[in-house]
C-alpha cells in the first residue's frame, strides 16, 4: 500500500529544473510516481513507506540542489493531525520527555517532536481529549505551550516567497544602479563629462563595478549552474551564467592583456555593460515572475483568510471564548448576528439567515432552523442560534475545499507533456546552437570576427527561455481552479479542465438534479371497487419505510389527509422497480408498470390513464394487493428554476444536452419538451446509468454526467467528466471531476466555460512560448544579418527573455477577469 507526500520546493527556475527533480525522485527505490509542478513549486510523490521515508525524499531533492521548505503527508486511517509549538526544549532528552508526555493524552496515536523547529506533530483519533490535553501534558513537564500551528494560516511557503521577493528586489536595485553607471562608462562618447577620463583607467573602474553585479547580484545563476553541473545536467541558470561570464571574462582579458589581442590581430572591445545588463534584466524578469506567481495563488489565501480565529462555546453552563483549534466534536457553540460560524455543525436552537456565498457563490442568505446544517466560515446575518459542532479541523467543508483546490493547482494537464518533452533537450540544444553560432561567425563572417562571434554566442544563450515553457500550463491551471473555487466550482485538476474543454454532450440526471427533488402527489386514481383512501393507505404503509423522494411525497400526502401507516412486515426495496411488503398479512406491491407486468398482474384499465399522466410529465406508481392492482398515484417534480437557462447556455456553447431517468419515455419526453432537451434516456435503472454513459462514449461522444446522489456515483465515474451538483453526497463528490457547491444549474455552463477559457489561455501560452524561442534564437544567432544587417545585442536578448516568462504568467492572470457571474445565458 502506497503513501503520498507533498514536497514544497524552492529554487526551481525553469522546466529543466522540474525534469531534474522528477527524474531524481523517480530513480529512488520505493518511489512509484512523482509529479512536479513549477508554478506551485510542489512535488507530489506516491511511495512505498516500507522502502523509503518522506525525509529521504526531501534529502534527495536537497542533493539535487534545491531547498525543501516543507513536507506534507495527508493523514489516513481515520486519524487527524495537530501541530503545536513548544518552548523551552534544549536537547534530545527534552524531545523524548515531550513525546512521551503527549503520547499519554487520550486519543493520541503517534507523536513526532522536532527540536530545531520547536514543533510537535500529533496524530490522534477524531474523538480525543483535544488541544487542552496537549497543553496540560506539555506544561506538566515544565515546558511552554506556545499554541497550535495552523498550517493553512502559517503558510511557510508564502513566507519563503516573500523572502525571495525581498532578496530579488534588493539585488535588482543594486544591479540596476551599478548597471546605469557601467552603461554610462561604456558609452563614454555620449557623456561629455566623461571625455577627460582615459580609456584604460575607465575600463579598470568598469571591471571593478561589474564584478559585484555579475558575482553577487547574479550569484543565484552561478550557484544554480554549479548545482546542475554536479548532477551532470544543465538548465536556464547554465545559459545565463555562461553568457554573462563569457562577456565579463572576455572584457577583463581585453582590459588587462590588450597586447595579446593586438598580437593576434584582434581589435579588443569590452562588454562590461552587456554582462551587467544581462544579469540585471534577467533578475528583473525573475522578480516580476515571482510576484506574478504569488498572485496566481491568491484564491487559496483568500479561502484560508475566511477561517474564524475564536468560537464562543457553552461549557460548564457558561459561555467562553476559545481558539477554534480547541473545539471538540459535540461542543455547543453560540453565534450572534454578524459573526462568522466557527466550524461545521447542526443547529440545536434559535434561527437565522446565513450567507453561504463563500461556499456556493450564491449571495442570497439561507434560512437556518433547528436540525439544519451550518458550515464553518459562513457569515451569520440576522438572528442568534446555538449549534452542535459535528466536524472540526480538516473535516470541515472549508478545509476540504482548500485541500481540493491545492491538489488541483498542483496537478498537471496532459497538454503539459509536450513542454516536458521539449524541456528534456532544450538547454543542451541551445548550448549546441550557441557553439555553432560562434564557430560560423568566427570562421565565415568578415571583421570584426571574434567580438561578433562572442556577442552572438552570448545572445543565443540568454534569449533562450525554458521558463516560459515550464510556466505556460501550471500558472493557467492555478488561476483557473482558484477562480472556480471563488465561484463555488471545485475542479479536481488540469486533466479535468482539459477533458471539459473537449465535451460534446452533457447528460443530466432527472430527479434531484434537473428537478427540485421534492415531488408532490397530484393525482390518486383508484381501480374499480376501491377508493382513493384505500390506495393512499396501502401506499403510505409501504412507503413509510423508504427514504426515496417519491416515497416521502406519498407519506407527506397521507399524513396530510389524517392517515397513519399500518404495521409492515418483510419490507423489500426492488431497485429501479418499486417496493414489496406485507400489511396485515396481505402481500402488497408498489412500483412502476414494469413491476406489475413482471408479476403477471393486469393493470385494471389504468394503463391508459397512466399514459395520459406521463404525457404531462408526471411519474406514476401503481399499488397492488394480493395480486390485484387497486389504483395508481401520480407525482410531479417540477424542474429547477435555473434548468431552462442552464440548458439554453449549454446549447449556445455548441453542446448537446441529454436527460437520463428511470421514468418511462412519455414522462421523460414531456419534461424534455418543456426544457428543450435534445435526447432522453428513459427507463434506465440506477445500476444501468453507467452503461448508458459508456454507450454514448462508444458512439464517439465526450460525455459529462451531472448528478447529485449515491446512485449517480458509478455514472459520474464512467463519464469523461463527472459533475456533482449542490454539495450532493460525499460519495458523489468523490466520484466527480467537478463539484458544484451550489444547487444553481447555471453553474454547469459556467464551469464548462471556465474550462474553455483556461484551455484557451494554456494554448496561447504554449504557442507564444514555442514561437518566442523558435523566432528569437535564430535572430540572436544572426540569421537576419545577411539580409537586413540586423544583429541582436545581448542586452536586448536578456530583456526579451525576461519579458517572455513574465508575459506568460500575466496572460494566465487575465483569467481572473473571466466573467463567471450569473446571467440569463449561464
Amino acid at each position: 500500500m502506497s503513501d503520498k507526500a507533498i514536497l514544497h520546493i524552492s529554487g526551481m527556475t525553469c522546466a529543466s529544473c522540474v525534469r531534474r527533480v522528477e527524474e531524481g525522485l523517480r530513480e529512488m527505490a520505493g518511489v512509484e510516481k512523482a509529479a512536479v509542478n513549477f508554478a506551485t513549486e510542489q512535488a507530489v510523490v506516491d511511495f512505498d513507506p516500507a522502502a523509503v521515508k518522506p525525509e529521504q525524499l526531501g534529502k534527495k531533492v536537497r542533493e539535487l540542489g534545491y531547498e525543501v521548505v516543507r513536507i506534507d503527508q495527508p493523514v489516513s486511517g481515520g486519524l487527524d493531525k495537530t501541530t503545536i509549538s513548544v518552548g523551552g526544549m534544549t536537547c534530545a532528552a527534552c524531545v523524548r520527555r515531550v513525546e512521551n508526555a503527549l503520547k499519554t493524552v487520550g486519543g493520541v496515536k503517534d507523536v513526532s517532536v522536532n527540536l530545531a523547529t520547536a514543533r510537535a506533530t500529533v496524530l490522534h483519533e477524531q474523538t480525543w481529549n483535544g488541544v487542552a490535553g496537549l497543553k496540560q501534558a506539555v506544561t506538566d513537564q515544565g515546558y511552554e505551550f506556545l499554541g497550535v500551528l495552523d498550517e493553512l494560516q502559517e503558510d511557510p511557503i508564502a513566507a519563503a516567497r516573500i523572502r525571495e521577493i525581498r532578496d530579488l528586489r534588493l539585488r535588482f536595485t543594486v544591479g540596476a544602479v551599478l548597471s546605469v553607471i557601467i552603461f554610462m562608462g561604456s558609452m563614454q562618447h555620449w557623456f561629455p563629462f566623461l571625455h577627460a577620463i582615459p580609456p584604460r583607467p575607465l575600463q579598470m573602474v568598469l571591471f571593478v563595478l561589474t564584478a559585484p553585479v555579475v558575482f553577487w547580484v547574479g550569484s543565484r545563476f552561478f550557484v544554480g549552474a554549479l548545482k546542475a553541473a554536479r548532477q551532470k545536467t544543465s538548465d536556464m541558470n547554465t545559459l545565463v551564467a555562461i553568457g554573462a561570464l563569457s562577456a565579463y571574462l572576455y572584457s577583463a582579458l581585453a582590459t588587462f592583456f590588450p597586447r595579446f589581442f593586438a598580437e593576434a590581430g584582434i581589435m579588443p572591445h569590452v562588454y562590461y555593460d552587456g554582462a551587467a545588463v544581462i544579469v540585471t534584466l534577467i533578475l528583473l524578469g525573475r522578480l516580476l515572475e515571482a510576484g506574478a506567481k504569488g498572485r496566481t495563488s491568491q484564491a487559496i489565501r483568500r479561502l484560508v483568510g475566511l477561517k474564524p480565529k475564536t468560537a464562543r462555546v457553552v461549557r460548564d453552563g457558561r459561555e467562553q471564548d476559545i481558539p477554534v483549534e480547541e473545539l471538540l466534536k459535540g461542543d455547543l457553540i453560540v453565534v450572534r448576528p454578524g459573526e462568522k460560524i466557527p466550524t461545521d455543525g447542526i443547529v440545536r436552537s434559535g434561527a437565522s439567515a446565513v450567507d453561504e456565498s463563500m461556499l456556493t457563490g450564491e449571495s442570497v442568505p439561507v434560512n437556518k432552523e433547528p436540525g439544519n446544517e451550518v458550515f464553518g466560515a459562513t457569515l451569520n446575518r440576522s438572528g442568534s442560534f446555538t449549534f452542535e459542532a459535528t466536524k472540526i479541523g480538516a473535516e470541515t467543508a472549508l478545509a476540504q475545499i482548500i485541500r481540493l483546490v491545492e491538489e488541483a493547482q498542483g496537478s498537471k494537464a496532459p497538454i503539459q507533456r509536450l513542454a516536458d518533452r521539449v524541456a528534456a533537450v532544450f538547454v543542451p540544444t541551445v548550448l549546441a546552437i550557441g557553439l555553432v553560432t560562434f564557430i560560423v561567425w568566427y570562421f565565415f563572417i568578415p571583421e570584426p570576427v571574434f567580438s561578433r562571434a562572442l556577442l552572438n554566442f552570448v545572445s543565443v544563450l540568454v534569449i533562450a527561455c525554458p521558463c516560459a515553457l515550464g510556466l505556460a500550463t501550471p500558472t493557467a491551471v492555478m488561476v483557473g481552479t482558484g477562480l472556480g473555487a471563488e465561484h463555488g466550482i471545485l475542479i479536481k485538476g488540469g486533466e479535468s479542465l482539459e477533458k471539459a474543454y473537449r465535451l460534446t454532450i452533457v447528460v443530466f440526471d432527472k430527479t434531484g438534479t434537473l428537478t427540485r427533488g421534492e415531488p408532490e402527489v397530484t393525482d390518486i386514481v383508484p381501480a374499480e371497487g376501491f377508493t382513493p383512501q384505500n390506495v393512499l393507505q396501502t401506499a403510505l404503509s409501504i412507503e413509510s419505510l423508504s427514504e426515496h423522494p417519491l416515497a416521502q411525497a406519498i407519506v407527506k400526502r397521507g399524513k396530510a389527509e389524517g392517515l397513519s401507516p399500518l404495521p409492515v412486515e418483510n419490507f423489500e426495496a426492488l431497485s429501479g422497480l418499486g417496493t414489496r411488503a406485507k400489511i396485515a398479512g396481505r402481500s402488497c406491491l408498489l412500483g412502476n408498470p414494469r413491476l406489475m407486468v413482471q408479476e403477471g398482474m393486469a393493470l385494471q384499465g389504468l394503463d391508459r390513464q397512466a399514459a395520459d399522466l406521463a404525457g404531462q410529465g408526471k411519474t406514476c406508481v401503481l399499488v397492488a394487493e394480493e395480486g390485484l392492482v387497486i389504483g395508481l398515484i401520480a407525482l410531479s417534480d417540477v424542474p429547477r428554476e435555473s434548468a431552462g437557462a442552464a440548458i439554453a447556455a449549454l446549447k449556445v456553447a455548441g453542446l448537446r444536452v441529454a436527460m437520463i431517468t428511470g421514468d418511462n419515455a412519455s414522462t421523460g419526453q414531456a419534461i424534455a419538451r418543456q426544457l428543450e432537451i435534445d435526447q432522453v434516456l428513459a427507463e434506465v435503472l440506477p445500476g444501468d446509468k453507467a452503461r448508458e454513459i459508456r454507450r454514448l462514449q462508444q458512439e464517439g461522444q465526450i460525455v459529462a454526467m451531472v448528478g447529485d446522489g449515491i446512485n449517480d456515483a458509478p455514472a459520474l465515474t464512467a463519464a469523461d467528466i463527472g459533475i456533482a451538483i449542490g454539495a450532493g453526497t460525499d460519495v458523489a463528490i468523490e466520484a466527480s471531476d467537478i463539484t458544484l457547491m451550489t444547487g444553481d444549474l447555471q453553474a454547469v455552463p459556467r464551469a464548462i466555460r471556465l474550462s474553455f477559457e483556461t484551455m484557451k489561455v494554456i494554448r496561447q501560452n504554449l504557442f507564444w512560448a514555442f514561437i518566442y524561442n523558435i523566432i528569437g534564437i535564430p535572430i540572436a544567432a544572426g540569421v537576419l544579418y545577411p539580409f537586413f544587417g540586423i544583429l541582436l545585442n545581448p542586452e536586448f536578448a536578456a530583456a526579451a527573455m525576461a519579458l517572455s516568462s513574465v508575459s506568460v504568467v500575466s496572460n494566465s492572470l487575465r483569467l481572473r477577469h473571466t466573467g463567471l457571474k450569473k446571467d440569463k445565458n449561464g
